[in-house]
């Protein structure tokens, strides 16, 4: 019986390079990857050795035979992608783990960040150079994206955490958390201690809508309130206020499809999760009865990936439906008619009624800015073939009775409405008419965007930091900065999952082993051996790698006492006392 990959896919790879018969596709370095809503197995190829199985770092793959409940439809999708996708499994070029030329001596790599992709590039680093690496992070505490990214219910993805667990326990690794590049150190400082800095700082920023009215309480930019259900330190515990009965989101990608599921979903079910307690407390509270997922464009351009809206359609006491707009119907039959009846039959509807006969929801794909790719199992309008298609009252409440999401394609707003706070947003039909959505809390989940680093060069149209394969390249010059690189959302933008993270890693930390290797390294100026001294001196309340895993068994023994993976401390103030208490 041959294996598929279900929905907490995260596309780290880590399953194609066990696979004795290459049947896992795409590959790095195969056109599709990092572009698919995640990977596949070939059934007729597989030969149920399970290797991929147990490299998975997200337990997303599993026996045809024992799939069940939201994961019954991974076998039909795993199935259909290598028809719509032949491949005769040939084998690549073989890769070989990169080292440092002889003679080279100890290479010291300051990362900045420690999300995920400072968390893979930590682990090539200590693999294969054996170099002494030094972590870096504006918060005090560790995690990034994964920490506070990812949402709560989405506790499979969070496994692959544990990987970097145990790189940050590394005998050659250090890590310095709450200290802040050009404020507390300079990228001079960094240089002078290492041979080579990678920036993996994320995009702690977000895109605004640039519309009259944005700044009125109520209107809220998705990272804060993703910051807020996974206490971010830096979001107050009442940034959020749940008193309305329709909330908009501005937006219709993974991120806005997590902000949708959180804010509906029962608080019980979220209480076995790691969401923050007074997030946890406010949504119990919750007024909240539909959410509304806006679009710009059509259904055939829904930015979401495919297995993200499987899962939003199994959520449990919540409708989803299509708002019934001119030209909505025609789109959706469209997109059903080119896919064809029999696939779009057993990719949508049929499947989405046998998964919800089947099972309960459980937790579903991490949360990405990126949108999926359409290819397989024919248009993502496709899958909107079996949900109502309704009209609404947008000047009234919504209706009593079930909560629901309602997905409204082809408006663009133009302004936010209210005096004291949101009391609605106008939006604008292709035909040029406006309406009004009658609204307490409007939500622009329209993209994050990178926020400059003092010291460094900075594409203010893309919010990324320049760079040349992962060499950061000052834009007036065309030339490398000496010793500096870049990887993750701040290298590639706001595109991609978790496991995209290690591909972009490779690629950067293969760049660093090149200049090396050609001589272009400076040895630094100081000892490595002496930094953490000028940690210290800049910054005296930076916690090092003894407080961050006190702090991470206090927050899991507090998880354990009730029930929870763990119970997150939300404030600067907790963390650091936290850790200084538990320290041992």
């Amino acid at each position: 019986m041959a294996y598929a990959i279900t929905r907490t896919c995260c596309n780290d790879a880590s399953c194609v390079s066990v696979c004795p018969v290459n049947c896992i596709h795409p590959t790095p370095g195969e056109p599709d990857f990092g572009s698919t809503d995640m990977l596949y197995i070939d059934p007729a190829a597989c030969i149920d050795c399970g290797a991929c199985a147990d490299a998975c770092p997200v337990d997303a793959i599993f026996p045809v035979d024992r799939l069940a409940g939201p994961d019954l439809p991974y076998a039909e999708l795993n199935r259909r992608w290598y028809e719509e996708n032949p491949t005769d499994h040939a084998w690549g070029e073989p890769e070989f783990p990169r080292s440092l030329p002889d003679g080279f001596g100890e290479l010291s790599v300051a990362v900045v960040g420690t999300g995920p992709s400072a968390g893979y590039t930590a682990q090539l680093l200590l693999r294969t150079t054996g170099a002494r690496v030094t972590m870096i992070d504006r918060l005090p505490v560790a995690g990034g994206l994964l920490r506070h990214g990812v949402a709560p219910d989405h506790q499979s993805t969070k496994r692959i955490g544990e990987s970097f667990a145990t790189t940050f326990h590394h005998p050659a690794l250090r890590m310095h958390l709450g200290v802040t590049i050009g404020e507390d150190l300079t990228h001079e400082d960094l240089t002078a201690y290492h041979h080579a800095v990678v920036y993996a700082v994320g995009a702690a920023g977000d895109r605004r809508l640039g519309l009259p009215g944005e700044d009125l309480p109520g209107s809220l930019p998705a990272t804060t309130l993703v910051g807020w259900y996974n206490a971010h330190p830096a979001v107050p515990a009442d940034a959020v206020d749940l008193r309305a009965e329709r909330v908009v989101v501005v937006g219709n990608g993974n991120v806005a499809v997590d902000i949708a599921r959180i804010l509906l979903t029962d608080p019980d079910e979220l209480a076995r999760t790691d969401i923050a307690d007074h997030a946890l407390a406010a949504l119990r509270d919750s007024r909240v009865r539909e959410v509304v997922l806006l679009a710009r464009r059509g259904p055939e351009h829904a930015a979401w990936t495919r297995p993200e809206f499987l899962a939003l359609t199994h959520l449990a006491g919540v409708d989803v439906v299509v708002a019934d707009d001119p030209g909505i119907r025609e789109a959706v039959a469209a997109a059903t008619a080119r896919a064809g009846a029999a696939s779009v039959s057993a990719s949508a509807s049929d499947l989405r009624e046998t998964a919800h006969a089947a099972s309960e929801p459980g937790p579903d794909t991490e949360a990405t800015a990126g949108a999926g790719s359409g290819s397989a199992t024919g248009s993502k309008a496709a899958l909107l073939a079996g949900l109502p298609v309704e009209p609404v009252d947008w000047a009234a409440a919504p209706p009593a009775g079930r909560r629901r999401i309602v997905l409204r394609f082809g408006v663009t707003p133009t302004e936010l409405l209210g005096d004291a706070r949101i009391e609605g947003l106008r939006v604008a039909g292709p035909d040029g008419r406006e309406s009004t959505i009658a609204a307490g809390l409007v939500v622009r989940s329209i993209g994050y965007r990178g926020v400059p680093v003092q010291g460094l060069p900075f594409d203010d149209a893309t919010g990324t930091i320049p760079h040349d394969g992962g060499r950061v390249v000052d834009p007036a010059t065309g030339r490398p900065v000496p010793a500096t690189y870049v990887v993750g959302w701040a290298k590639r933008g706001p595109s991609g999952g978790i496991g995209a993270n290690r591909d972009c890693a490779q690629e950067t930390v293969h760049a660093l082993l090149d200049d090396a290797g050609a001589g272009l390294l400076a040895t630094p100026a100081h000892r490595i051996q002496d930094f953490a001294g000028l940690v210290r001196l800049r910054r005296p309340n930076a916690l090092g790698l003894r407080q961050w895993r006190a702090l991470d068994r206090a927050e899991r023994a507090r998880g354990e006492a009730v029930g929870r993976p763990r119970v997150k401390l939300a404030t600067v103030p907790e963390l650091l006392a936290s850790a200084r208490r538990f320290r041992r």
